[in-house]
């Protein structure tokens, strides 16, 4: 017997644990697979991210016992509840995906009270703990990805030990970056352009939070693992939650007890910790009940590492292109410079949907990557894909025709506002390659193509910065600052952005 027709033979026993939802996709795909590849990934219309509560969340991963047959019998009657599921894990997914950056508005606010060089100071401590973070969102991704297709394969032991396993790992490389920080925050500070009236203010802040990045790396594991179980309510109240927390604190530690910016920093890495201990104790305590060991192994911590390095080189090559997006701007103009902000900052309004779309597909993904079914991705790549194109038609066509409005409400500047409107209706045509791109991102880091997805990043890079150096070095537009940056938000979409979706719909051709 080979290794699909076991899984199609899974037992009760092996599946009775998983969420109902779940359940239904294995139950579905295993029935329709040669009928009707089209049902491979249906299920119930009521999910398990419907039903639970912030109490429930630990039973959820550790056991769903009452499942019965004949309710998975009553699901594969049931017409498709697909986009209900994708509607169910996202939703919570985007609150979750704004408040995180509550956390520094918070801080913003909060220190802008106490004067222009404590603000600026810490405004440079933040930008490093941003990248920092924004390096480090693979241990969620790729976590989700790994934990979602054990579950699919019927192996919730491997699922939430891998969860474990992840946790351990974030622990370790945010104590790493936290003691890095600690010690060259100064040169690192003063690199960034931080002068003597900022700088104290900055290592304050710095030093201060860089505690809180074990906290906050093993958040992203922790909601990483939750996810992979189609739990995404549960970091959306954590998150809430700690912003809220975080509020509370930081006003207490810079006022009451007179700490300033270091308070602030202070108060966030607490609230960081505390959040980490409360989801990692939701995933600790389901491991214990399923008699999974809650200690690192060497083993373990190297098929973390190792499933989470390509996605880690995908983010970098992703970064890299944004810097370089950036230089190329700053070398048009000051202008163009503020103009390119107010591009950038509607282009990542519209892209916290589509992030939180991928992410649920990371978990759909991963899932239906683990049953082993043939053609039960194909109905989730077909549903994302539509939904990632059409929601990229809507924001383009909104983003065209308000274009001279939205730049109006950024700055007062007729010359920026120029440059802007122009720059904005160029990336409006192409939003539905950039919902698609997103899409598939979402799908291929779920099904485990991140080598893949590193490869192709390297490569839209190489395509993209020939390109884009051209525009930024070309005497010919040199008299004209609005053409130049039109023509580099046309590189980013169509050059960069086109790419992307090249070689993310090749590789899911194979799916």
């Amino acid at each position: 017997m080979d290794s699909a027709d076991q899984r199609k033979d899974m037992s009760q026993s092996q599946i009775e644990g998983l969420p109902e939802s779940q359940l239904a996709i294995h139950n579905q795909a295993a029935s329709t697979d040669k009928e009707c590849p089209e049902q491979a990934l249906s299920t119930d219309e009521s999910t398990c991210a419907d039903k639970q509560t912030l109490t429930e969340s630990s039973e959820h991963l550790s056991s769903v016992s009452s499942v019965k047959c004949s309710k998975s019998a009553q699901t594969r009657d049931k017409k498709p509840g697909l986009t209900r599921q994708i509607l169910s894990l996202a939703l919570p997914t985007l609150g979750a995906t704004i408040a995180e950056p509550l956390f520094l508005t918070i801080d913003s606010a909060m220190v802008g009270h106490l004067g222009a060089e404590k603000i600026a100071g810490m405004s440079l401590a933040m930008m490093i703990i941003n990248t920092v973070y924004g390096m480090s969102i693979f241990l969620a991704y790729s976590t989700t990805s790994l934990t979602g297709r054990h579950l699919g394969a019927g192996r919730r032991d491997l699922a939430l030990r891998s969860g474990v396993e992840a946790m351990w790992l974030a622990g370790g490389i945010g104590a790493v970056a936290a003691i890095l920080l600690a010690v060259f925050a100064s040169p690192l500070l003063t690199w960034l352009g931080a002068d003597a009236a900022t700088l104290p203010h900055a290592l304050a802040y710095l030093r201060s939070s860089a505690p809180g990045l074990i906290g906050m790396f093993v958040v992203l594991a922790a909601t990483g693992t939750l996810r992979g179980f189609q739990d995404t309510r549960t970091p959306l109240i954590a998150a809430s939650v700690g912003a809220a927390f975080n509020a509370v604190a930081n006003w207490a530690l810079m006022y009451p007890l007179g700490l300033g910016v270091a308070g602030s920093g202070l108060g966030t890495a607490l609230t960081q910790t505390l959040m980490a201990l409360f989801l990692g104790g939701i995933v600790a305590r389901a491991a214990h009940r399923e008699g999974v060991s809650l200690k690192p192994s060497t083993y373990g911590l190297f098929a973390s590492a190792a499933e989470g390095t390509p996605l880690l080189i995908r983010t970098i090559a992703l970064r890299v292109a944004l810097l370089a997006t950036l230089s190329a701007v700053t070398s048009i103009s000051t202008q163009a410079l503020a103009a390119h902000q107010i591009v950038w900052t509607l282009w990542s309004f519209a892209a916290y949907v589509l992030d939180a779309l991928a992410i649920a597909a990371q978990a759909l993904a991963g899932f239906a990557s683990g049953t082993g079914q043939r053609g039960a991705m194909q109905p989730l790549l077909r549903t994302l894909s539509r939904w990632g194109l059409g929601f990229g038609a809507v924001v383009g066509v909104v983003l065209a025709l308000t274009a001279p409005w939205m730049s109006r409400i950024f700055t007062t500047d007729l010359t920026v506002i120029d440059y802007a409107t122009t720059a904005i209706i160029v990336s409006a045509f192409f939003q539905p390659v950039a919902g698609y791109v997103f899409l598939l991102d979402g799908i291929l880091i779920g099904a485990g193509h991140g080598r893949y997805l590193a490869a192709a990043s390297l490569l839209n890079l190489a395509v993209y910065a020939p390109v884009l150096w051209l525009i930024a070095h070309s005497s010919a537009l040199a008299s004209s600052p609005a053409l130049a940056l039109a023509l580099v938000w046309l590189a980013y979409s169509a050059v960069y952005t086109g790419m992307r979706a090249f070689t993310n719909g090749y590789a899911a051709r194979t799916l």
